[in-house]
Order: structure tokens, then sequence, then C-alpha cells
């Protein structure tokens, strides 16, 4: 039997308790969807500098900023920074694993053939001033 575990939340001048479905993460703690908690009762959730807030369910990225982790696949940051060089790491962000010999040079030789940019992208970058912060222009 696939029990699913909820958090009951009773408001002040609300009739009924409210049930939020509770996230089991792959690491770290579970979690509270309270998706549809604005719709249900009127109000949105304060947590300044998302302390507290998973923003995504991700197989790619784990991160545990109070304990210093960050981790990519299952691997720490430190050690792929170290380890591997930005070919293998784009690697195993796009297919899970980090490649062999003859898969890098594939995946190299691929990216190598793909890295022409459309000419209206270049029109639309031109637009940014030269000093502009790239998450701005993104």
């Amino acid at each position: 039997m696939n029990e699913h575990k909820k958090a009951l939340l009773k408001l002040p001048n609300q009739k009924n308790e409210l049930e939020l479905p509770i996230i089991e993460g792959t690491k770290g703690p579970s979690a509270i969807d309270v998706r549809s908690l604005y719709k249900h009762t009127g109000y949105f959730t304060y947590d300044p500098g998302f302390m507290s807030t998973a923003s995504c369910d991700s197989s790619i990225t784990y991160i545990d900023g109070e304990k210093g982790i960050l981790q990519h696949r299952g691997y720490n940051i430190v050690d792929l920074a170290k380890k591997q060089d930005f070919m293998e790491v784009c690697h195993l962000l796009l297919y899970g694993s980090l490649p062999n010999p003859s898969e890098k040079d594939s995946f190299v030789n691929s990216i190598k053939h793909h890295t022409m940019v459309h000419e209206q992208l270049q029109f639309f970058f031109r637009g940014f001033p030269r000093h502009s912060h790239p998450m701005a222009i993104m």
C-alpha cells in the first residue's frame, strides 16, 4: 500500500484544516508542498532568502547550504573541480555519468561542430552594454 504523508495546517479564522502533501527528498529533509496554499486559504508563505524553501525537484543538483554541500549527480563539486575538466562535467550534467575517454572525444567533437551562434542571437547580445552582468542578460 502506497501511503502518502500529509501535513495538516490550521489557520486562524478558517474552519477546516488544509492537507498539504509531504514530499520525500532523495537526500536531505522532506518538504511540505505548499502550491495549493494560496488557492485554498488566500495566504502566501514568507521565507526571506529562501532559507527553508526547496525551489524544484532535481535529479541533477543537491544543495545543503548550511553544511556547505553542493553535488552534481552525486559528485561533490570540489572533487569535480579538482579532478574533471569542464567538458567532462558538462557530459555528467547532460547524460548522468562521467565520460570514458572514447565518450569524451565524441562529446567534445559534437560540441565543436555545434558552436555556431545564430546571427539573431548575436544581435540580441549586442543590445546589452559591454559590461552587463551575465545574470542580468539571462
